[in-house]
């Protein structure tokens, strides 16, 4: 009783974010666990079926389609993210005029509404839009029609994936690079190793922590993706560009199938899962503390 009452002003604090994580976060948790093994729609009683909803998913073949789609779009925007980004902080890091105004610049798309941004990306990959309007300068007569293209939709979406995510990693990288100590740089010198030596042997090993960081949440926010999705393509054309977090919205609030969605989130909570497992696993092997 006496712990109670010496901590019971910080109880009195923490309580709203502990209400607000059990009713807003644990609960449709546990909720959604319960729902997975149901069958419902919202309107009739829920009706336990058991893990049929699971196997269901074996032999669904837009879940198939969504889950390759996602592996797709996570195994091409989180490399090609975290490239441009250690180019963008290298170039941050120079000391030359105006670099505090692009510092600004490239973050900008960071900061917008992905819908707003998702809806301008369309107007301009349509067949008369800037990006083909730019393509035919270079003696393309017929242009590709970029989202009505299955094979160009989801390349299309993950341009503009990367676009938008280059700029909140660049400042995570670019915050790292003031860690990497200025003596090493300064041995690496003395040694004789050029510009490039020292980018692989002084710079990427620094870096390697918030390189390591910038993956796993990369690969996290990949698996989520949603809101380009729903702005740019609506999962079409066909199903080319339908992932896993769309297919899941679509099951439940377009169809009503609130069982199955729920069975598809956690599998998609166990595929995240294991992949940062192995991420974390095979972190010893590259990062440098």
């Amino acid at each position: 009783m006496t712990n109670l009452r010496k901590y019971s002003v910080a109880y009195l604090f923490l309580a709203p974010s502990l209400l607000g994580l059990l009713v807003f976060t644990l609960y449709p948790i546990l909720a959604s666990l319960y729902l997975s093994f149901t069958k419902w729609d919202g309107l009739t009683p829920i009706k336990w079926v058991g893990l049929n909803n699971f196997r269901n998913l074996l032999t669904d073949e837009t879940f198939r389609i969504s889950l390759v789609n996602n592996f797709y779009y996570t195994g091409v925007t989180v490399p090609i993210t975290i490239m441009l980004s250690i180019l963008l902080a290298l170039l941050m890091n120079n000391r030359v005029r105006g670099i505090k105004g692009f510092r600004v610049l490239y973050f900008f798309p960071n900061i917008t509404a992905s819908l707003a941004v998702g809806i301008i990306w369309s107007a301009m990959f349509t067949q008369y839009g800037p990006i083909n309007t730019i393509i035919s300068f270079f003696g393309v007569s017929n242009p590709p029609g970029w989202l009505a293209s299955t094979s160009l939709a989801l390349p299309a979406v993950m341009m503009v994936s990367i676009w938008k995510g280059v700029g909140y990693n660049a400042v995570i990288l670019f915050a790292g690079l003031q860690g990497v100590p200025k003596h090493l740089y300064e041995a690496a010198e003395l040694d004789g190793a050029n510009r490039f030596k020292q980018f692989i042997h002084v710079t990427l090993p620094g870096l390697s922590p918030v390189i390591f960081f910038s993956t796993v949440m990369g690969v996290i926010g990949s698996f989520q993706v949603f809101d380009s999705i729903m702005a740019m393509t609506q999962g079409g054309p066909g199903r080319s560009t339908n992932v896993l977090v769309y297919y899941i919205y679509n099951t439940a609030f377009q169809n009503y199938h609130f069982g199955s969605a729920s069975a598809m989130s956690f599998v998609l909570f166990l595929i995240i899962l294991a992949l940062t497992l192995i991420q974390w696993k095979i972190q010893k092997r590259w990062v440098t503390y």
